[in-house]
């Protein structure tokens, strides 16, 4: 039995879908997988065993992706399973940002003795709020959730403006065609009443809002980071609140620096937790941890090429090497050195690194035990894993 490790408290869903395919949840000391939620893995003793690491989830700055490249650990993602729980409260949180309620609520809750009818509504005039509708909406980012904020404000009737630097076909194709497409931030920021950042957290973006930015916006916009901490700088969006520079300003992502803060609005990093996306994303890693494990298919990985070929040979050689010339030439001569026929070759390469799958079905026993060895001899191969086709 194969042994997969998990952190978090993983939805039953996924992991009775491991269970069904012959997987051990948590036992033993050498697991060829890990499942993980938030947990920071950056200061975790990852066992040399492990061949794979998939968050439940879209974004990945707990996983120390440098390091586990150079091993050969394959890490994926479940970009989309949570995308329409974030989106829920990106949406409620527009409107939290518009109109008052939670102050109303306070103050509703606290009127006590006489009529207390008479007295909220003659008071209520302190908690005028504004509409949605005909303001401009500014989202950064239009990948599985940016798409979805954007799509559902249209139907608020708001304004949408959009942009993302990497906007292909497919991101193109969720998107409605009365949404602006800017051509740069800075056309979002200064043209927004409301902007929402749906981007991941990585080197480069790191305060991708900062103070700079929050100059370019409108004394009176809304922002909301409900993406990843530290997209925003949050100590430049308290400073602007301060001078009046920002009207209110909504994360998902707790700083003690914004705690008590009259125009701030902290949840304890709650845009993914609802039943429905943690039973999609839980089932979707386990789909691809197993996927890989078991035929060598990538699928979402966050730090090497996806490949996802049929499986239709009596076995498979998958190679994760650096992204370097003639590495093809010296697969496919090895194979045929040692008498063995390529049935199929796919390779695909991402920055420094590079995946071959090779398809083989004349493959002896002393071939195979000879195969691993001799390939990661080959100067750059980092790994090298065999796959048995069992439904052959």
């Amino acid at each position: 039995m194969t042994t997969i490790k998990t952190y978090n408290a993983i939805s039953a869903t996924g992991l009775n879908y491991l269970k069904q395919h012959h997987y051990d949840i948590n036992t033993g000391e050498s697991p060829k997988g890990i499942l993980v939620r938030s947990q920071n893995l950056h200061h975790e003793r990852i066992p040399e065993s492990v061949r794979a690491i998939v968050r439940a989830g879209a974004g990945f700055n707990n996983i120390p992706i440098d390091d586990l490249s150079k091993r050969g650990v394959v890490v994926f993602n479940t970009p989309g399973g949570n995308a329409n729980a974030v989106k829920e409260l990106t949406i409620a949180s527009l409107i939290l940002a518009a109109r008052p309620v939670i102050g109303a609520i306070g103050f509703a809750n606290e009127t006590r003795g006489g009529d207390v009818s008479l007295r909220t509504e003659v008071n209520k005039g302190g908690y005028r709020g504004t509409e949605l509708a005909g303001k401009t909406l500014g989202v950064i980012g239009l990948g599985n959730v940016g798409s979805k904020v954007a799509n559902t404000a249209l139907a608020l009737d708001m304004d949408v403006i959009g942009y993302d630097p990497g906007l292909n076909a497919n991101t193109a194709w969720r998107i409605d065609r009365h949404i602006v497409h800017a051509k740069n931030v800075a056309e979002v920021l200064r043209q927004a009443d409301y902007i929402t950042v749906h981007i991941p957290l990585t080197e480069d973006n790191k305060f991708f809002i900062d103070a700079e930015s929050i100059a370019l916006m409108k004394p009176n916009a809304a922002l909301l980071n409900l993406s990843r901490g530290g997209i925003v700088d949050d100590l430049a969006a308290k400073e602007a609140l301060d001078n009046d520079n920002l009207r209110v300003y909504i994360t998902d992502f707790a700083d003690e620096a914004l705690f008590d803060h009259p125009k701030v609005i902290i949840t304890p990093h709650i845009g993914g937790s609802t039943i429905e996306a943690e039973d999609t994303s839980a089932l979707m890693a386990a789909r691809e941890l197993d996927t890989y494990l078991t035929t060598g298919n990538i699928i979402n990985s966050v730090n090497y090429p996806d490949i996802d070929e049929p499986f239709t040979t009596k076995y498979r050689i998958g190679i994760i090497h650096e992204n370097v010339p003639n590495m093809i030439s010296q697969i496919s001569k090895f194979f045929g050195d040692n008498n063995i026929n390529i049935e199929q070759l796919s390779n695909r390469a991402v920055g420094a690194y590079a995946y071959t799958l090779v398809a083989i079905n004349e493959f002896n026993e002393v071939q195979q035990a000879y195969v691993k060895t001799a390939l990661d001899e080959i100067p750059h191969v980092i790994l090298t894993r065999r796959y048995v086709n069992v439904n052959i």
